[in-house]
């Protein structure tokens, strides 16, 4: 493998890698709410909320296996897929500072809502309720099922880490690269 071929993969990883420590400062910050005087309309990723975080807008919905999941997408529809699961009691703005890294050089950067949170809906109520990772990740497969996405970098922070390394263990095949932070 040439020395230019390696370049991505190493500027990708690095990338992740500073955006993981950066999110890590984002999880520790308490968790904001949209306050009511907030300027912005929904304008992706531009509103602000308190303390001046940004805003995942606007959300995006898929039925996938169970679940209508609720999710933001930046990048190019054609780029290569990277999926970022946040933790629990966070949500996908865990990574707002994180989004705009990865989808400058051309990733396709989906934030999904976890069973439970934020818009992602149970399409049945005798659907039964389950928090297990295993459950998240065959959430998390259907999605990628849902959205054509036949293989994508997948990335964790504390619950959403080890869903993610739940789905390298089970479905190796269906990831380019496992990111698993405080998992």
């Amino acid at each position: 493998m040439s020395d230019s071929s390696k370049m991505p993969r190493r500027s990708f990883l690095g990338t992740a890698a500073l955006g993981f420590a950066a999110s890590q400062l984002v999880a520790a910050a308490p968790a904001f709410a949209q306050s009511a005087g907030a300027s912005g309309s929904g304008a992706k990723g531009k509103a602000r909320g308190a303390g001046g975080a940004k805003r995942m807008e606007p959300l995006k919905t898929i039925d996938a296996g169970v679940l209508n999941v609720a999710y933001f997408e930046a990048g190019p529809a054609q780029g290569e897929p990277v999926i970022l699961l946040h933790g629990w009691p966070y949500d996908i703005h865990t990574y707002a500072d994180v989004v705009p890294l990865l989808a400058a050089p051309g990733h396709r950067v989906i934030l999904p809502y976890l069973r439970g949170n934020g818009a992602t809906r149970f399409l049945l109520s005798e659907t039964p309720r389950n928090g297990q990772q295993a459950a998240i990740a065959v959430d998390i497969i259907a999605l990628m099922d849902a959205l054509k996405i036949e293989r994508a970098t997948i990335g964790g922070c504390d619950w959403g880490a080890r869903t993610a390394c739940i789905m390298a263990a089970l479905w190796p095949a269906r990831g380019v690269a496992l990111v698993s932070g405080s998992g």
